[in-house]
């Protein structure tokens, strides 16, 4: 893995897993502890280096901060939602016209379902109830997460100026504000680590879903997030769901670029597609991953040509 040298301040890497000393030393890109794609980026680690990969993961804030060092080949790999890394590659939306020409699909993962959390102790059962309410906004180190608040109110027909803003800087230090009591509520992904230390700390949350899931309620929230579906989820699938409820959700993807060679995106792929087990004992949320997904439907950002070849190996079309 190429040494990280980044006017970012990026934690240590975190090694993972024992493996032989032969092994190629690759790196994986993800947000912070407690957060979805640090858990998700822990668990592709484990089942890589138990495919002979030796791989570390590099926490930082979020994805808009390391998308250009994996772009650059400044590490190998790196875990965000599939809108994030569209819009790195052609410079849309808040990268500005800033190109990350580089970035390939190593393979798609489970979609990321969110919700925004409010205590179950607050008689808070809908979106609308939350009107005018002190909500976590900002997210300056987070970019993507503006668009996303933007999705999810729009099912209800609001926007974040119906709120009273907390600024934060990122979905963690978001949960850190509700859990402070400074928020009535906060976006995050369902089945992170910090949504769990939140439940616990508050003695239960609430998941709120969608105020609507008509199709005209969806056509609203691509608005802001185009790749915005609706995932139902039963009662007790994660923290806060106390009944059948429907959230938005969205793809997530394994990235890399193209200065990586062949055989470590082909190794990764492989470990991957071949590594479930070894992902759910790490992070069980990894039961929605299912490899026959791996190749999805990646509009306008390319695959690898090491991911590629094995597709065309196993058969996945």
């Amino acid at each position: 893995m190429t040494k990280f040298i980044t006017t970012l301040t990026f934690a240590a890497g975190l090694a993972v897993g024992a493996t032989a000393a032969s092994a190629q030393n690759v790196g994986i890109a993800t947000s912070n502890p407690g957060s979805l794609f640090y858990n998700i980026g822990t668990a592709v680690a484990n089942a890589a280096n138990a495919a002979g990969l030796n791989t570390t993961i590099t926490p930082a804030t979020s994805p808009n901060q390391f998308i250009p060092f994996v772009n650059s080949g400044g590490i190998e790999f790196g875990v965000a939602n599939f809108q994030e890394v569209a819009y790195a590659l052609t410079g849309d939306a808040w990268w500005s016209g800033n190109v990350n020409e580089n970035l390939r699909i190593v393979g798609f993962l489970q979609p990321l379902v969110e919700a925004i959390f409010v205590r179950n102790d607050s008689g808070v059962t809908t979106l609308e109830q939350l009107r005018g309410q002190p909500m976590t906004d900002g997210y300056t180190a987070q970019n993507t997460i503006l668009p996303q608040l933007d999705a999810f109110y729009a099912t209800a027909g609001m926007s974040r100026a119906d709120f009273e803003p907390v600024n934060v800087t990122s979905v963690v230090a978001g949960a850190d504000a509700f859990m402070a009591g400074d928020a009535a509520g906060f976006i995050f992904a369902q089945g992170a680590g910090k949504v769990r230390e939140a439940d616990a700390a508050v003695g239960g949350l609430r998941a709120l879903g969608v105020a609507d899931d008509s199709a005209e309620a969806l056509a609203a929230a691509r608005q802001h997030w185009p790749t915005a579906y609706f995932v139902t989820l039963p009662a007790g699938a994660s923290p806060g769901v106390l009944e059948e409820t429907t959230y938005i959700a969205f793809p997530q993807v394994v990235f890399t670029s193209a200065q990586v060679p062949d055989d470590q995106v082909y190794a990764m792929a492989r470990a991957m597609y071949e590594g479930s087990e070894a992902m759910v004992s790490t992070f069980p949320p990894m039961r929605a991953f299912n490899p026959q997904d791996m190749r999805g439907d990646n509009q306008n950002v390319p695959f690898h040509p090491g991911a590629l070849r094995f597709f065309e190996e196993v058969g996945l079309n």
